[in-house]
């Protein structure tokens, strides 16, 4: 079976010769790290660690050539630069410090999105959706996962996430209580602009689902009220999923951390059925399963902690997921990227005992 279909057989109940070898990624210093650790040198991406190692990671699938995100982006600009850190403005028109070759976040100083006359510009100039080029070459895509046997999502964006990343936390959650209108106005035309590139997208054309970041929760639960969450989100995603279904997508992945389990009813209902890195720190997938069934479709869910921890505790994390494995319509893979205190020995450990449940 090609990884496409172990992907669908796997989410349809369906029987498959294994599960999906999927991983997620890989902090940058995790990879450097690695090379002192046997790591090839020449092996420096995300993509390059998961073919090296014979993964089938989520890097490697197959994205649509279709934005229905800031077109243009803002170019990246160093402002002021010194040995350990640099001010920046980055892609999202945010100024802020980072730690050139770590990966924490970093320190936002100001945000570009503050104020409703900061919206219209940026709407004007970067969410238009009659851009030229925001429709690429969907064809070649096709053609690559027809001969590679990839999935091919389409990117569905994010109506609460990226304007957190714009606006700050802080900023939005004050708006979200003062001006609820202008939120809504701005969720109303990232809705419209993901409706419209889907509609620019060929008939006809074989998508296996669509993928949404939302990163709205921490480790206690959402950053949103779920009453705010039902009222603003809700009927927003469901006009996207409905449109999906009518191009034969039914398959909707959320990419959100933290603690997701007062969120997760509502996404269901709006036709958002795969939950996506089930950090395990925060949320029990198992619970997820116990309460949802076969409702909710489960990716990831594999505690890092576990593999930084070593063999014993790779080897109970294997037993602790092996009765959701079994109960089906779950791909285990790493809650996260890799943590760089996770060494490649330990790495390739979980690797060799993940078998037991990609075979089950």
């Amino acid at each position: 079976m090609t990884t496409r279909e172990r992907f669908h057989a796997v989410f349809d109940g369906q029987p498959t010769d294994r599960l999906p070898n999927l991983e997620f990624g890989y902090w940058e210093e995790t990879v450097t790290t690695w090379h002192r650790e046997g790591l090839p040198a020449g092996v420096t991406t995300d993509a390059g660690v998961e073919r090296y190692l014979g993964l089938e990671g989520v890097s490697l699938f197959l994205e649509l050539p279709v934005s229905a995100y800031l077109y243009p982006r803002f170019e990246r600009m160093v402002l002021q630069d010194s040995a350990d850190r640099q001010i920046i403005r980055d892609e999202e028109g945010n100024t802020c410090e980072i730690r050139p070759g770590r990966s924490t976040m970093p320190r936002y100083l100001r945000f570009g999105l503050q104020t409703p006359e900061d919206w219209r510009v940026l709407k004007r100039q970067r969410l238009d959706p009659l851009t030229p080029g925001r429709v690429g070459n969907v064809a070649a895509i096709l053609q690559e996962a027809a001969t590679t046997g990839m999935p091919v999502f389409f990117n569905a964006g994010s109506l609460y996430g990226w304007l957190r990343n714009w606006m700050g936390l802080e900023g939005l959650s004050i708006a979200l209580k003062t001006d609820r209108e202008w939120v809504e106005e701005m969720m109303d035309h990232l809705s419209s602009l993901t409706l419209a590139m889907i509609d620019q997208l060929p008939g006809g054309i074989s998508i296996d689902m669509a993928w949404w970041w939302e990163d709205m929760c921490y480790n206690r639960g959402p950053l949103i009220s779920p009453t705010m969450f039902e009222e603003m989100l809700v009927p927003r995603y469901r006009r996207i999923t409905n449109r999906l279904r009518d191009h034969g997508v039914t398959l909707n992945v959320v990419d959100c951390d933290g603690r997701i389990h007062e969120l997760a009813p509502a996404w269901l209902g709006a036709g958002i059925n795969c939950m996506f890195p089930l950090e395990a720190a925060h949320t029990d997938a198992l619970r997820l399963r116990e309460e949802f069934g076969d409702r909710i479709l489960l990716l990831g869910g594999v505690d890092k902690r576990a593999l930084i921890a070593g063999r014993e505790g790779i080897d109970r994390e294997i037993e602790r997921l092996l009765p959701l494995v079994r109960r089906g319509r779950y791909i285990p893979c790493l809650d996260h990227r890799v943590p760089a205190d996770v060494t490649y020995p330990n790495y390739l450990y979980y690797l060799e005992k993940k078998e037991i449940l990609l075979r089950r």
